[in-house]
């Protein structure tokens, strides 16, 4: 018999509050099971970089890397974050330093080959010789991958062409998945061989795991809050038994001066993102549930960015105010997010459609969690090349909206992905503009 034990962490989304605790939890462990003479994995389920925090921005993901070099994983799978949010050549080198596997088995390069950093997955072998083959797969983005000079392939589909060489290799099979809950349920009952699924991307919280069929599902919530731990028993090079647990990581003992490691940093990166952008002779101010000069500045950015006849942003993208000298860290602070251009073509009757929902009563005090959005609240609409009289009839550009033409929409991808205009927008054509993200556009406004 033999006790292998795996530990995970999903979605960090590069809150390093917890990071220190998390840290010497994971050493404290590693040392346990070796006393024990028992194998000790590590993996990371895609995620764990998020380019609001200084460190991650002013690093180009490599301050996060360091992280995971220091921890000791064993692998990763990549998220979209790691995926979609950095420029080709920067993903290309963000794991050049890495000291663990890279596991993505449905990334491919222009060429249709899976690039250097990366494998589809990876044979491990345990001191007693059982043989864990893991393999990564992260969430279809296609066209934002495209658009950025990568090929990704339909993940569950992948994953079928890899199981074969897996089964044939391995005692036991691990899938790291930054696919979410619902694809994990649906790999475990189209590939039964599967042994462990360790999820990711809805920040599913599985306390006890979740068995679905023979597959074992595991997943550790986001932001660090959890650590999660598998258990494998093998008799005779195969599983008898398995278990998932969450560790709570604020119910982890406290390590000294935790507060001021995860504060250094962060003073780390805003050293590094202290580059003056420009330098404004008034001071901008931050209201979200008005449309100030700022967000207005914002708006018109991103219209004359994807040049289009109109554009709307909401207030609530943008955090705070700016005045006098402005440098790459204060950009970062009041517009977070990892957010692009994107533009929409609508007939007039549609746009008119989207338009009078943003004037919505409840449209300022919604509540927005995910999609790229760090705010809190959508805040008021704004506005431009758009503007309304007193009869709600609308105008574009000071001419009256002909119901029949056809229109560009400017506005922030993420009201593409979510729950916002389900009658015009899923099936409408869009362009989206990558890499740059709004704050991107608001530095080149204020520039000019």
């Amino acid at each position: 018999m033999e006790m292998i034990h795996i530990y995970h962490t999903n979605d960090l989304h590069s809150h390093l509050k917890r990071w220190p605790r998390i840290q010497q939890f994971l050493k404290t462990q590693r040392t346990h099971h070796a006393e024990n003479g028992e194998d000790f994995f590590l993996f990371d389920i895609g995620d764990f970089i998020d380019r609001w925090h200084p460190l991650s921005e002013g690093t180009g993901g490599q301050g996060n890397i360091e992280l995971l070099n220091e921890s000791g994983y064993s692998a990763v799978t990549i998220g979209n974050n790691e995926g979609v949010n950095f420029p080709y050549e920067v993903l290309n080198h963000l794991y050049d330093k890495s000291k663990f596997d890279v596991l993505v088995a449905n990334l491919y390069d222009k060429n249709n080959q899976h690039p250097t950093w990366l494998k589809p997955y990876k044979i491990y072998q345990t001191k007693q010789g059982t043989r864990i083959g893991v393999i990564g797969v992260t969430a279809y983005f296609s066209v934002l991958y495209n658009l950025l000079g990568w090929h990704l392939t339909e993940p569950i589909e992948e994953l079928g062409k890899w199981l074969q060489p897996l089964k044939e290799q391995s005692d036991v099979i691990i899938l790291l998945s930054h696919l979410g809950l619902t694809p994990d349920e649906r790999i475990a009952m189209e590939y039964p061989d599967i042994d462990v699924i360790l999820g990711g991307h809805t920040h599913h919280t599985l306390p006890e795991g979740k068995q679905v069929g023979q597959t074992l599902l595991a997943g550790a919530g986001k932001h660090g809050r959890f650590v999660g731990h598998v258990t494998l028993q093998i008799d005779d090079n195969k599983i008898s038994s398995k278990q998932a647990k969450l560790y709570n990581v604020m119910e982890l003992p406290a390590i000294e001066d935790e507060k001021a490691i995860s504060k250094e940093l962060y003073r780390k990166g805003k050293k590094l993102l202290n580059q003056k952008v420009t330098y404004l002779s008034m001071e901008y101010v931050h209201d979200p549930f008005q449309a100030t000069e700022l967000s207005q500045i914002l708006c018109q950015a991103l219209r004359e960015w994807c040049d289009a006849d109109c554009a709307f942003i909401n207030a609530g993208l943008i955090l705070g105010p700016l005045s006098g000298s402005v440098t790459s860290y204060d950009l970062l602070s009041i517009c977070p997010h990892p957010i692009n251009p994107c533009k929409i073509q609508l007939t007039g009757r549609e746009l008119q459609e989207v338009l009078m929902e943003t004037k919505s009563d409840d449209w300022a005090e919604r509540h927005v969690i995910g999609l790229g959005f760090r705010g809190k609240v959508m805040g008021a609409s704004v506005y431009d090349r758009v503007s309304f009289n007193e009869k709600n009839e609308i105008y574009i550009n000071g001419i009256e909206l002909d119901l029949n033409q056809t229109y560009s929409l400017a506005i922030p991808d993420m009201f593409t992905f979510g729950h916002f205009f389900k009658n015009v927008f899923p099936n409408k054509e869009k362009e989206y503009f990558l890499p740059e993200f709004l704050r991107d556009l608001l530095k080149w406004k204020l520039q000019k």
